[in-house]
């Protein structure tokens, strides 16, 4: 059995990987999107199958109104004592000086759930982990934010003890235990205890192409004690242009039954156009960061190593005593929306589904009209991963509108200053309903203006498709399922990419959602009705 890389496609970034008896588990950021931390299970380590997500609760998460690329950052899933514990950040701030963040701890009996609601553990940094060292006491791990001006951002690694019994840290242990090396921007840490050493796994050098994994060891958890391998970067692509993957770096490390050791990390699949270089521009990864897993095994000196090199393989040996897993076979999402709630591959941003929304069952996904696509607070959008660079993804619209800011249809969303949709709308020099195509730009907004397609009289229902062809996309209407029009323009796939996004703005951490939506900036909540939904893969 092999395992074949990315095993979590689109935006399935910073995973936490720990191993219960025979089963794996992985546990994923999802920054704005609701809800919060996917979780993933397999006994292979091949083959996932969504287990479910730990933040499902508005007492557990209030995301209302975080910027783009806030909200859950990095989380961390353990298991000890019983239950599965899991610590997570939620992040108020992206941009400038300050990260505003708030660090707090769930736990469950199964991993499915029930979560408890949080404990509040502190906002000295993001990417927290817990440790539970062999003589039982815990400690958090956490990088540190230093807003000063003057001083490095990243201001190393520090650890703090937990009382498991009073649930609560002890700030007066607090001491930073490793300032990372000179690449810089030391994030992402976990440690754990082998063969008498603390090994302390840390991400470097940024999220992007520059990532890297480094490692570090010591006998204590004294401050500052902490001596880098000779091995670094443990996993890195800074300097593998021409690798299938590229950004590895955050993870987590995982032992088999067995003995065997590998490593999750995120990864990006750039695709790159005829005339752009690899040693230039590395690509445009419009599927975010992905989950990659690769092997293990340590040198004499019991450093860890990489299989393969620290490029990493895309394909890779599984286990020797691997546990065949069965999982689905295509990623192709169909929905008639007959269910009376949203299934596993739907996601909403900031706040969860609710009647005030809108609702779903008996064959249609009702959305109430709320806010444009870049609003933070009220917004009626439905989601879900592009998790590949080819699909076709299409839905029929009932919606009768009789103002022009009155907006539903098919959208290809990365963020609030970047998406783009068709829909249909009401056209008040024409008198009837037309169905346009609009993209916003962080800030420079185009629709098709006159160019728009009416929409026959008596017509019920309208069918919007959007083509997706790794590097552009286009948006068609038809009125009869059969016959159908492409609207006018070809879309920049590139700019739904993180590293798009990255050169906009500091907050490119997600990645690109198909997804449907109902605007009504006149505010009388004008309801659209969506029906058949189907994704399939090219």
């Amino acid at each position: 059995m092999q395992i074949h890389n990315p095993v979590l496609t689109g935006f399935h970034p910073d995973p936490s990987i720990i191993r219960v008896d025979d089963t794996y588990y992985i546990a994923n950021s999802t920054f704005e999107w609701w809800p919060g931390v996917r979780i993933h299970e397999s006994k292979d380590l091949a083959h996932w199958n969504y287990a479910g997500c730990a933040l499902t609760r508005t007492s557990q998460l209030d995301m209302r109104g975080n910027p783009s690329s806030g909200g859950i950052w990095a989380p961390d899933l353990s298991y000890a004592d019983g239950r599965f514990w899991l610590v997570y950040t939620d992040v108020k701030v992206v941009g400038g000086a300050f990260k505003d963040c708030t660090n707090y701890l769930v736990w469950a009996e199964d991993v499915r759930g029930p979560w408890s609601d949080p404990i509040r553990l502190n906002g000295v940094g993001f990417d927290s982990s817990l440790f539970h060292d062999d003589d039982g006491r815990k400690y958090l791990v956490q990088q540190t934010w230093d807003f000063r001006a003057g001083h490095h951002r990243f201001d190393g690694i520090t650890l703090t003890e937990f009382d498991a019994e009073t649930m609560t840290l002890k700030p007066e242990t607090t001491r930073t235990i490793w300032a990372g090396t000179d690449v810089k921007v030391v994030e992402g840490p976990h440690i754990y205890k082998i063969g008498g050493w603390y090994y302390l796994f840390c991400a470097e050098g940024g999220t992007s192409y520059e990532h890297q994994e480094s490692v570090a060891r010591s006998r204590t958890l004294d401050a500052l004690s902490f001596e880098v391998s000779p091995r670094n970067p443990f996993l890195t692509n800074f300097d593998t242009p021409r690798t299938y993957l590229q950004k590895q770096g955050h993870g987590a490390l995982v032992s088999t039954p067995g003995g065997e050791w590998y490593y999750a990390s995120l990864t990006g699949r750039p695709w790159r156009r005829d005339d752009e270089s690899f040693n230039g521009c590395r690509g445009w990864c419009t599927l975010g960061r992905e989950t990659a897993i690769q092997k293990v095994e340590w040198d004499a000196d019991g450093w860890p190593y990489v299989v393969g090199g620290h490029g990493g393989l895309a394909v890779v040996d599984a286990p020797a005593d691997a546990i065949p897993t069965a999982a689905p076979e295509t990623r192709d999402h169909h929905d008639d929306f007959t269910a009376a709630e949203l299934g596993p591959d739907w996601n909403t941003l900031r706040v969860p589904f609710t009647p005030v929304m809108g609702s779903t069952g008996d064959g249609a996904l009702t959305l109430y009209g709320q806010g444009s696509l870049c609003n933070l607070f009220d917004l009626s959008l439905v989601a879900r991963r592009w998790q590949a660079f080819g699909f076709d993804a299409e839905v029929r619209v009932e919606f009768d509108p009789f103002n022009y800011m009155q907006m539903a249809g098919l959208t290809n969303y990365y963020c609030d200053g970047s998406w783009s949709w068709a829909y249909v709308t009401w056209d008040d020099k024409r008198g009837r309903r037309v169905v346009g195509a609009a993209q916003n730009d962080f800030g420079a907004y185009t629709d098709l203006g006159d160019a728009a397609v009416e929409v026959p009289e008596g017509a019920t229902g309208v069918w919007l498709r959007t083509r997706v062809r790794t590097s552009s996309y286009v948006y068609e209407v038809s009125f009869d399922h059969e016959t159908w029009t492409t609207l006018p323009g070809v879309y920049d796939a590139a700019k739904l990419s993180d590293d798009y996004v990255l050169s906009r703005t500091g907050a490119f951490f997600t990645g690109a959602f198909v997804g449907l939506a109902c605007v009504d900036l006149a505010g009388y909540r004008t309801p659209a009705k969506f029906m058949d939904f189907a994704y399939e893969e090219r």
